[in-house]
């Protein structure tokens, strides 16, 4: 008994952690990125030892640095700000909002395949989990809205709850293809089937498994991951999806009123969410940790399977950052164009083919 209450210790304490670095370097990149687009130079200022001089109440000197430590120093600012909740604010469910959603981001955390031998909760179902846990943070968002007694809050987190809601369809559905595919709900079983070389990835039709005929399904697998990729975009509510949060119209949507650290676990949310969606979309895709090279996979290289996960995971969020700072905000109507005429469509064909791949092919 001892040693399962120090196991569920070890295993939230890592998750936790994972979290935690997860936020920090997304946001720091998140900044960089902004810069590098704009032609600025991004955080600059803010390193390690200047940090340790603020907190000791010594003078801060300029490093000269590339702002590793901005992301620590905004997170320090952030607890010492005042815990603001409006008049006539529901203040239970205003402060049980943030913690909703952020509950939903961090429990998908648990069944996310980083290794073949780290995988904090490896069930048999941990892709229906995974949809079922992350579709959570709706409720929070909608009882933030609502709470805040503040007419831009509820209006952004109604918005937000119909695009969340509208995107799932697609997301399911090019998921559910993969599931077929493959005949688990194992994220471990998922990323196994695509060992060895990278054509091995669904994202290419698993040809090495399935032969020449599997560029049958090349076609079908890009528009799934096209689809897939689109649609996370919009549930996490990033540009040029970020309606629910559009400053011209709603100041900052759903989390107008927030402050201090509840703003904060927020966007710790959010970043989480984005760090999740684009691990799902390298473990059903993408090979998981499989490298695509065998004798890299074969060599026993302590740590490489956490790492070329990790890292293929970075490259699609920085495509999302690329993404925010590069196209403009769609309008509501061109919103749900794009899910209802579109990206449902598409991908209801694509699951439709797969089976017929799999009954009359295969």
């Amino acid at each position: 008994m001892d040693n399962i209450f120090l196991w569920i210790a070890i295993t939230l304490g890592a998750m936790v952690g994972l979290v935690s670095v997860v936020g920090i370097v997304s946001i720091y990149l998140e900044r960089k990125i902004s810069a590098f687009m704009q032609d600025r130079l991004g955080p600059m200022e803010v390193g390690f030892g200047s940090l340790v001089n603020a907190i000791a109440g010594k003078e801060v000197l300029r490093e000269g640095r590339i702002g590793l430590a901005q992301s620590l120093a905004d997170g320090l600012k952030l607890l010492q700000k005042e815990d603001i909740i409006p008049d006539g604010a529901d203040k239970f469910l205003f402060k049980l909002a943030p913690m909703i959603v952020f509950a939903g981001t961090f429990s998908t955390f648990a069944a996310l395949p980083l290794a073949e031998y780290f995988i904090p909760a490896d069930v048999n179902i941990g892709l229906f989990y995974i949809l079922a846990i992350s579709s959570f943070g709706v409720s929070g968002i909608l009882m933030a809205g609502w709470s805040s007694n503040n007419k831009w809050g509820l209006l952004g987190s109604l918005r937000s709850t119909a695009q969340m809601v509208s995107y799932e369809i697609p997301v399911g559905v090019s998921l559910v293809s993969i599931v077929m595919l493959t005949g688990t709900l194992s994220m471990k079983g998922i990323v196994v089937a695509q060992e060895g070389w990278f054509w091995n990835w669904h994202l290419f039709g698993a040809v090495g498994h399935h032969g020449l005929i599997g560029f049958v399904l090349l076609p079908m697998m890009v528009i799934n991951f096209i689809a897939y990729f689109i649609g996370s975009l919009a549930e996490t509510n990033r540009a040029p999806f970020d309606i629910p949060e559009a400053e011209s119209e709603l100041v900052a949507g759903y989390h107008t009123e927030y402050t201090g650290m509840r703003f904060a676990i927020f966007f710790l949310a959010e970043y989480g969410a984005i760090f999740v969606g684009n691990a799902i979309a390298v473990a059903l895709f993408l090979g998981g940790w499989y490298s695509g090279i065998p004798a890299i996979d074969q060599a026993n290289i302590p740590g490489i399977a956490p790492l070329v996960f990790i890292l293929k995971t970075f490259v699609l969020i920085f495509v999302v950052m690329w993404i925010r700072w590069t196209l403009p905000r769609l309008r509501v109507d061109q919103l749900m164009t794009l899910c209802w005429k579109y990206l449902i469509p598409f991908t209801l064909f694509t699951f439709f083919s797969v089976a017929i791949y799999k009954v009359f092919i295969v």
